[in-house]
């Protein structure tokens, strides 16, 4: 296996302003290149224009840098956190080649770039740099291994059914779904790049050297080695959040060191799931520790404090109309949430939704967030409670939860709990990817 070259797609925009920091040149254009230019869509070409002079317009445009490790490129105005609260624009400088195409009567930038230089970056927009060593060569693993599992779906073309609608069911999950045109994008959907915004120190490129073409394999097969920001307590499996599947190496457990018969928490039953989320059960994610937290709730993600155990409030008005404007249903009042099957974390895979009008059971775990919140909810591992009943109709709804995310494969604060103390990056992975091998691949 040779190190592949990744496309990750970073900014669609009618509109899209760039600078060259160095040299670029492109085999469209005689010239080499720096200074700051603007892409535009127009008549469904790409238009490269310098002090709005028109220096190119074509179907597709490419630029390589004349010095890969000194030359680099800064996009405008690039989105991150799509649909999430902490949704803004920045300004981002990257490595390698920028190419410009037509999507959608828009124009996409995208980078070009070897997949361990694309990884530096991953690793310091994921994590923060200045976290422990090991715990960033934990991720480098991690992450390259999914983005290795990814390639070969894609080259295999295999794709799986992801929704199943009927007149009592809605039930979608939602896996990185391919993209056409380049290989990944720069936001959460995929993984988080950022070019070298965030490299503010050696960490991440020691990290990504010292793991180089390490990834962990299961069965001779590389491993989808997936990961949430916490589990809140015990991990959920690969089939209960996405296809029907099951990984072995993907599945639910404590997460601490030690196990014993005060742990057997059956979180598929609502009575243990009621008493685990109304408890704050020691784990490694159970943390409060701010110098341990901020190696992973970078920038953004810090505005989050509640994350292990977590609690939010809805007025009848709000969750009748938040339900009615997420699903595109009316379902009148709400009268109940009534949770139908839970996983093994406790998260729940199918959720029934009772109103005045309509009755429908919605799963899995991403859809239940996506329609209990503006944005997304931490986690759909929560029990209901309702407050101030008025002619058979809650007036309020409490949703008290446990986790962030999935909970699926390695927990980004747990794995940095562990780093801190003392754990190794074998260690670490040995914990959340249970008989996985570690495996050189190039």
């Amino acid at each position: 296996m040779n190190q592949p070259e990744i496309k990750v797609g970073i900014l669609t925009e009618k509109e899209i302003h760039f600078e060259f920091y160095g040299l670029f040149y492109s085999t469209r254009i005689d010239t080499k290149l720096s200074g700051r230019f603007k892409a535009t869509y127009f008549n469904g070409q790409v238009k490269i224009t310098k002090d709005d002079k028109e220096i190119f317009i074509g179907d597709e445009i490419t630029f390589s840098p004349k010095d890969f490790e000194i030359d680099s490129f800064l996009l405008r105005d690039v989105v991150i956190g799509i649909n999430f609260h902490w949704q803004k624009k920045e300004n981002q400088r990257f490595r390698g080649n920028l190419s410009f195409i037509v999507e959608n009567e828009k124009v996409t930038a995208i980078n070009i770039l070897p997949l361990e230089e694309y990884l530096t970056s991953v690793i310091s927009s994921e994590m923060s740099p200045n976290a422990s060593i090991e715990l960033l060569k934990a991720h480098a693993i991690i992450s390259r291994g999914w983005i290795l599992a990814q390639l070969a779906k894609k080259k295999n073309q295999t794709k799986q059914m992801n929704e199943i609608i009927n007149e009592d069911e809605i039930i979608r999950w939602y896996d990185r779904e391919d993209h056409l045109n380049y290989d990944f994008c720069a936001d959460d959907h995929c993984q988080r790049y950022q070019g070298i915004t965030k490299i503010i120190n050696d960490h991440a490129f020691i990290a990504v050297n010292e793991t180089s073409g390490l990834f962990l394999t299961f069965n001779d097969k590389i491993c989808d080695t997936r990961f949430s920001k916490c589990c809140g307590g015990i991990t959920e499996t690969f089939e209960n959040v996405w296809e029907e599947i099951p990984h072995d190496y993907l599945q639910s457990f404590y997460d601490y060191k030690y196990e014993d018969d005060d742990m057997n928490w059956d979180l598929t039953k609502e009575t243990i799931s009621m008493k685990w989320i109304n408890s704050f059960p020691h784990a490694f994610c159970n943390t409060n520790d701010k110098k341990i937290l901020s190696q992973v709730l970078v920038d953004f993600d810090r505005e989050t404090n509640d994350f292990y155990r977590w609690q939010v409030e809805y007025s009848q008005n709000e969750i009748s109309e938040l339900i009615r404007n997420k699903s595109g249903i009316d379902f009148g009042f709400i009268k109940d949430l009534i949770p139908v099957q839970r996983g093994k974390s406790g998260r729940l895979i199918k959720l029934k939704i009772i109103g005045t009008e309509k009755s429908l059971i919605v799963g899995k775990e991403l859809e239940i967030r996506k329609w209990l919140s503006k944005t997304h909810l931490y986690s759909s591992a929560f029990i209901v409670k309702k407050e101030k009943i008025e002619n058979d109709i809650p007036q309020k709804f409490i949703l008290k939860g446990a986790g962030w995310g999935h909970g699926v494969g390695l927990c980004q604060i747990g794995a940095a709990v562990m780093g801190e103390l003392g754990y190794t990056f074998d260690e670490i992975l040995k914990h959340y990817f249970r008989g996985a091998f570690i495996q050189k691949g190039y």
